[in-house]
């Protein structure tokens, strides 16, 4: 399935090589004479960006420094019309629709096939985006039902608060001395915790707050 358009260039942000050598393979398949770069880290990435007009930037979520979603705003301020997928192992039920907020073109799990793959690079020149089923699913239902793209805005502030303290490690009785509440009660804030966040366990907690939660001012 080549392609007659042979002047792309390609930029793939991931910290890991077999990543990156993986996809080049794909997309010299759909673009033979496309060039493509490759970037391990956020500074590699913006000096690539600052020296090289990108057609389309592939990029991972996590890296060494940091989530990626905090540079999006930098890579589209210094080339606005740069298309980006993001490819990553995350679950997109989680990830997908802040990504796409936060200026992504595009969202595909690295657990796909190479098909959906090749199918998700062509998409992104034809239509200028791409996403999963699932995904146009979630927001059709995000935008009819005036959900949060932000799963956290499901805690009230009590759960937020309860949520902080198991986060920095505090157990049930301690944070029943803090909060002065009965420990059964920290039990069921949990189970309604993880309930709304449709997680089963503190590492998923962890995670969600590190990616969502911001300080309110």
């Amino acid at each position: 399935m080549k392609t007659t358009n042979n002047h792309l260039t390609f930029l793939i942000a991931d910290d890991h090589s077999v990543v990156r050598q993986g996809i080049s393979l794909i997309v010299k398949e759909l673009y033979s004479n496309a060039k493509i770069k490759q970037a391990a880290n956020f500074k590699e990435t913006f000096s690539i960006l600052k020296e090289t007009k990108i057609d389309l930037m592939i990029l991972d979520i996590n890296f060494p420094e940091g989530n990626s979603i905090t540079i999006i705003t930098d890579i589209l301020i210094i080339q606005p019309n740069v298309k980006i997928l993001v490819f990553t192992a995350y679950d997109e039920n989680f990830y997908a629709l802040r990504y796409l907020d936060a200026g992504a073109s595009g969202f595909l799990n690295k657990g796909c096939e190479e098909e959906e793959i090749k199918r998700a690079i062509t998409s992104m020149f034809s239509s200028g985006k791409y996403v999963t089923k699932n995904i146009k699913e979630k927001i059709l239902d995000s935008y009819m039902s005036k959900k949060p793209i932000n799963p956290l805005e499901k805690l009230s502030a009590r759960e937020v608060e309860v949520a902080k303290l198991f986060i920095k490690g505090y157990g049930n009785l301690e944070i029943s001395e803090l909060l002065q509440i009965k420990k059964t009660t920290v039990s069921t804030f949990k189970i309604r915790i993880f309930e709304k966040l449709e997680i089963q366990n503190l590492p998923a907690l962890i995670e969600l707050f590190n990616f969502y939660y911001e300080e309110k001012k």
